[in-house]
């Protein structure tokens, strides 16, 4: 079941409304059980391909039927308004050829830690401590995940960062990694497309830098390079059961 509903973020958006996706496994109402949660980027991007931006989604919704992991998914759509989904997607400034982009991502994550992971565990049957709090996307999506598995490690435990836009100031991101000290209990999943890795200057480097200094910090880290894989929905699909078995996150079928 996929309860669909619209919100606001006033401190970033204002009155603006926009959709979250929360998805229940089967059983959630007959059960009783609590369930671990992972919370994604670009929500409207995640189930259906009729909501998603270029008419293509990573078909989570066909995945969780098929395999029924016991998990909660919460997906919040994304700010498409201009650069805004750059903006609440970065925790630094930068400046790409886009303009100025101030970095909003510290916002972003303050917002989804203390107001809507409160509101979630709340209303819901969830496994609220960080051991069974999890986070996930792609793209810039991706690089707020990497952010937030290491700015905000006392939520999160596990992450799936999918094409992570590491080319925004990198030299921030390795430096607040290298800075950080998580938890022993962390994991990290990483990706890359490869007919993707010549979209940025050396993309494949910034990636084995990531990796090390997480590796440094004692995270269980997997980096793959995804062979013919490109930036888009359908190439992200195709590595949900990857990063989903790396992240310990069990079929039921």
């Amino acid at each position: 079941m996929i309860i669909k509903e619209k919100i606001t973020i006033p401190g970033l958006s204002g009155k603006l409304k926009r959709r979250i996706y929360i998805y229940l496994p089967p059983d959630y109402e007959e059960s009783g059980a609590r369930y671990p949660v992972m919370y994604m980027f670009d929500g409207h991007n995640v189930f259906f391909d009729k909501d998603a931006t270029y008419g293509k989604s990573w078909g989570m919704y066909d995945y969780l039927k098929q395999h029924d992991p016991a998990l909660i998914i919460v997906a919040v759509e994304c700010n498409s308004r201009g650069n805004r989904r750059l903006s609440e997607y970065s925790p630094w400034d930068f400046d790409e050829g886009y303009g100025l982009i101030k970095g909003r991502g510290k916002e972003y994550m303050d917002w989804t830690v203390h107001k809507l992971k409160p509101f979630i565990d709340s209303e819901f049957r969830t496994l609220s401590n960080r051991e069974y709090t999890y986070i996930c996307g792609s793209s810039m999506g991706g690089l707020m995940t990497v952010y937030a598995l290491t700015a905000y490690n006392e939520y999160f435990s596990k992450g799936a960062a999918l094409s992570p836009s590491l080319w925004c100031r990198p030299d921030l991101t390795l430096n607040m990694i290298h800075n950080s000290e998580p938890d022993p209990n962390t994991m990290l999943f990483m990706d890359y497309g490869s007919c993707e890795l010549s979209n940025h200057s050396r993309m494949l480097s910034l990636l084995q830098e990531t990796f090390i200094e997480f590796y440094q910090k004692k995270v269980f880290s997997t980096l793959r390079i995804v062979p013919g894989g490109e930036h888009c929905e359908a190439c992200w699909e195709e590595e949900i059961p990857v990063f989903m078995e790396c992240l310990g996150i069990k079929s039921r079928k």
